[in-house]
């Protein structure tokens, strides 16, 4: 039997796992050892608010990866854990894993998360391995190029089917909506001092909404920026906005960050448009 998987996105499936009695597998085989672990109980373990509320936690406190969002990194990262008798997680392990950063930040966000309400069977308190799915999706358009001037401006997109331009051409791999190519460069624009550098700079300089924090909203802002060729940040806009002064102040951060190195292209700086979460939290 497979460890019982937390369905965060099917809320209505808890109460038919509640009710998994008939089998159950152990880790430890003694039914006398203290340190057994359960992979079905009467009563499963579940997060400290319900499913619900961990499903929000996961995605409020989630950092992507800034390295992850250049090389358009997405996917489920499954994670496994074991739910210890008071509450607490342990021997956390990614169990399918998708891309390095995107599997550590997984690790994190399940060992900073809320305590959990133990499992119990047969009247005990018992240690319980649960699994989470921690999902990680890219905005549209996140890393694309946007590139018009020079010979790239009347570049061609590729044909159906194509992975590569000829040789000796240059081949846009799309189109914006005024025509101008879209391509993917040599090396992508990335902080100054690194990605942890950025989000410091994030954390250190938000100024918390005063509306937003009367009225406890928190979560990821998701913004859509320029990196021109002098590594500057322009363009700055909220994809989807979630009000209360988040998406202003979100706004303002990365207008008014440090310059990035830019993109390059055969050597040359180009500018990349980059998408980004701005954190908030209470």
């Amino acid at each position: 039997m497979k460890p019982y998987f937390l369905a965060l996105g099917l809320l209505a499936a808890a109460p038919a796992l509640a009710q998994t009695t008939d089998k159950v597998k152990l880790k430890y085989k003694d039914p006398n050892d203290p340190k057994r672990i359960y992979d079905a109980v009467e009563q499963p373990a579940v997060p400290k608010g319900g499913p619900q509320a961990y499903a929000d936690y996961l995605s409020t406190h989630q950092k992507y990866p800034a390295a992850a969002l250049q090389a358009k990194q997405e996917g489920t990262v499954n994670v496994s854990f074991v739910v210890e008798k008071n509450g607490t997680v342990d021997e956390v392990a990614v169990t399918q894993p998708v891309a390095p950063l995107l599997d550590a930040e997984a690790i994190r966000l399940i060992k900073a998360g809320p305590r959990w309400t133990p499992a119990h069977s047969h009247g005990q308190v018992v240690r319980q391995r649960v699994a989470v799915p921690v999902s990680f999706v890219l905005a549209p358009g996140s890393g694309d190029v946007v590139q018009v001037a020079g010979k790239l401006a009347d570049a061609k997109p590729l044909p159906p089917g194509a992975v590569a331009a000829a040789p000796g051409t240059v081949s846009t791999v799309g189109t914006t909506a005024n025509g101008a190519g879209i391509i993917r460069p040599d090396k992508s624009a990335q902080p100054v001092g690194g990605n942890a550098a950025f989000f410091q700079y994030l954390q250190t300089n938000q100024k918390y909404p005063a509306l937003a924090r009367q009225r406890h909203i928190q979560g990821r802002v998701m913004v859509e920026f320029t990196v021109q060729p002098d590594g500057s940040l322009t363009d700055a806009r909220v994809l989807q906005k979630k009000g209360s002064g988040l998406d202003e102040e979100a706004v303002r951060l990365i207008k008014a960050a440090p310059k990035w190195e830019p993109a390059q292209f055969q050597g040359q700086p180009i500018k990349q448009k980059m998408t980004l979460p701005v954190i908030f939290q209470l």
